[in-house]
């Protein structure tokens, strides 16, 4: 009995668990998401320097670099999050987050990404 309920346990804890990690994160917020998926690497001031940047082989992304910032579209940031910094050129290091975001939170947070640099 003791082994039933815990291979049940087991297996409703793995379809617990993966159908969590595969839903959307719920944020109708963009600073809510861009704390949560992207200020580990970028900083909460989005300069790259958060405390796991520093153990990429390429700095992140200073979004506060007005003129580096200019060179990217909307298009190629939205796809650079959906999809990872390798699906458009970028460095590797850039995670996709696509199966954790909708489209309209990428969306989001391109616009909260380009509030960074102030003209």
């Amino acid at each position: 009995m003791f082994r039933r309920i815990i291979l049940l346990w087991l297996a409703l804890g793995s379809t617990a668990v993966l159908t969590l990690s595969a839903a959307p994160y719920a944020s109708a917020d963009p600073s809510t998401d861009f704390k949560i998926f992207c200020a580990r690497c970028h900083g909460d001031s989005g300069h790259g320097d958060g405390p796991d940047g520093s153990t990429l082989s390429t700095k992140p992304q200073d979004f506060a670099d007005c003129p580096a910032m200019s060179k990217l579209s909307d298009q190629t940031i939205f796809n650079a999050i959906k999809g990872g910094g390798s699906s458009v050129g970028l460095p590797a290091d850039m995670p996709a987050w696509g199966e954790g975001l909708t489209d309209d939170q990428i969306k989001g947070l391109v616009q909260y990404v380009r509030g960074f640099c102030k003209k």
